[in-house]
């Protein structure tokens, strides 16, 4: 049977972890604590890359913590917001990579739009509190999209970069799909494996290898 979002999620909510997780969400609304993103786009990863359209995941761990910067797609800001230092140096990668110009803007929902996930491992945190909403439960749904992916599709590509995404290998068969791994894109790691990695031009050979269309990185 075909998998979709929706259905995958409505199982997750009616699990006791994620009506835990709802508690302490709404506890902390309740208290008047900020969180970002906003709830209309805590789910926007999968509103904008269909289970179905998913050919590639980008596995980040915590939405952006500063003001209205988070909007549910991992390593992403808003178009008017100032690039990021990870994705700066993601964007350097990328430029090496496949000669292309370095993008000015943050967004990256044109990737998203064409099937790469860009999947925070927790998707909410409080306002200037980084990892905040850490071991509520979102890591465990979130997990379970990854082993769902890994079980019900052909030929995704993962790419894990730093040791938190890379712990999320054992969810993923190897067998079927290609991992990529590599350091963080922060500036504490890039230079130690990051910059030189060509992650996007072995996605893109990977996806063609199996007649998928590849991915347009411009953004």
């Amino acid at each position: 049977m075909a998998k979709t979002w929706k259905s995958l999620h409505l199982i997750e909510f009616e699990k006791p972890y994620f009506k835990k997780l709802k508690t302490f969400l709404k506890e902390e609304i309740q208290q008047g604590k900020v969180i970002y993103p906003h709830h209309d786009n805590l789910f926007k990863a999968f509103e904008l890359s269909s289970f179905d359209k998913t050919k590639v995941v980008i596995l980040g761990q915590d939405p952006y913590h500063g003001e209205s910067q988070a909007q549910g797609l991992s390593f992403s800001v808003p178009t008017d917001f100032k690039v990021p230092p990870s994705l700066k140096n993601i964007y350097k990668e990328l430029s090496t990579d496949l000669n292309v110009k370095q993008p000015l803007q943050g967004n990256l929902e044109s990737w998203a739009e064409q099937g790469v996930l860009l999947l925070n491992s927790t998707l909410s945190v409080r306002a200037h509190s980084p990892a905040s909403h850490a071991n509520q439960g979102w890591e465990i749904f979130t997990d379970q999209m990854i082993q769902a992916l890994s079980e019900h599709k052909e030929h995704l590509v993962f790419m894990l970069w730093g040791k938190y995404a890379q712990s999320k290998e054992a969810l993923i068969d190897g067998n079927k799909h290609l991992v990529l791994k590599a350091a963080h894109p922060s500036p504490f790691s890039a230079y130690n494996g990051f910059f030189g990695c060509q992650h996007f031009s072995k996605t893109n050979e990977f996806l063609l290898k199996h007649d998928k269309t590849p991915i347009n990185w411009e953004v």
